[in-house]
């Protein structure tokens, strides 16, 4: 169960609700998030939640039996907005597009590339200055100092900013310079980062793992927001199958199961999640139908010269297109809800 405490409700009556619902059988487990205090029961035991609801200090209770708790969307009425500042919002009928690089190059290139998001009205920039790489011989990103002139120059044009973190000691020195921190497939179980980022005030956008459940990514959004982090976003990008035709498999059936189970929003990435570009506009309009809340693409100017990802990536001219195209679809998705 779920008991959403007032906001400042006093100690005494704290331990109060905490002695009664311990005499019920369940183990109490307090969380408190930017938004809110809430009392995570625990328990095998059926109660009658009227026992516990009526005591003082408790705004709400709810039954909840999923084992991801906060992030359930069996307590929440509606869904989820995410707030990322400036009236720019995901979630909750927020639809947003994220585009951007695979990797950041150069500044000259985050100079095109806010350029050309700025007049396509997109708001949020992806872009990796620390990238997990399948071989220690790639190019792993620009690092710190990428990312000081990653946020230059979309702090001074309205442009948000998501960029991967991929250990607990980046957080630190990042988070000036991060709108949505991403944790990456590979990191989606690394639950010490997620501990961490649960701590900071900052939205963050959890990938599924690269063989990853729903169940799984949904515990793993639990630990942020168990942490005292409710600003979450899921993101399906494809899962490791046996298919070889194609990078990933896009579970686009995820969406739809996310959207039900969780009030968190959910995003797209067709980029990741076919691996080939002339497929990742019809996946991301394929997303929009499923009811996603978002599209992350990758974009470059010139992809056959990027230095990670440019089989995947969108040239500035398609990115356009698939830009207005997801709007028309997004308008479609609307008069048919």
């Amino acid at each position: 169960m779920i008991i959403h405490l007032e906001k400042d409700i006093s100690e005494e009556r704290l331990e109060k609700i905490i002695s009664e619902v311990a005499k019920t059988g369940f183990k109490s487990n307090l969380v408190t998030t930017q938004f809110g205090r809430y009392l995570v029961g625990i328990g095998k035991n059926d109660m009658d939640l009227r026992s516990i609801g009526s005591l003082e200090g408790i705004c709400d209770i709810h039954r909840v039996s999923d084992q991801y708790k906060m992030v359930s969307a069996k307590w929440k009425l509606g869904h989820t907005a995410v707030d990322l500042g400036d009236g720019i919002q995901v979630g909750n009928r927020n639809f947003q597009i994220m585009a951007g690089p695979c990797s950041i190059e150069s500044e000259e290139q985050i100079i095109h590339t806010v350029e050309h998001l700025k007049k396509n009205n997109v708001n949020i920039m992806r872009g990796g200055v620390f990238k997990p790489r399948s071989s220690p011989y790639s190019f792993r990103g620009l690092g710190i100092e990428g990312l000081k002139l990653f946020h230059k120059h979309c702090s001074a044009n309205g442009i948000k900013i998501i960029t991967e973190v991929m250990q607990v000691s980046q957080i630190e020195q990042m988070i000036d310079y991060v709108d949505i921190f991403q944790v990456g497939a590979r990191n989606t179980q690394n639950f010490n980062l997620l501990d961490a980022l649960g701590k900071v005030d900052k939205p963050v956008m959890i990938k599924r793992g690269i063989a990853g459940t729903i169940d799984e990514l949904l515990y793993s959004a639990e630990y942020v927001f168990s942490n005292g982090n409710e600003k979450i976003l899921l993101c399906e990008r494809g899962i490791r199958t046996f298919e070889k035709a194609y990078r990933n498999t896009l579970d686009l059936n995820a969406v739809a199961i996310l959207k039900e189970k969780s009030h968190l929003p959910v995003i797209v990435d067709p980029s990741h999640g076919v691996g080939i570009r002339r497929f990742v506009e019809p996946m991301a309009l394929a997303g929009v139908m499923a009811g996603a809340d978002g599209v992350i693409v990758e974009i470059h100017e010139e992809p056959e010269k990027a230095i990670s990802d440019g089989q995947q990536s969108l040239t500035i001219e398609e990115a356009a297109n698939l830009y207005r195209n997801v709007r028309s679809v997004l308008k479609v998705r609307r008069e048919l809800n």
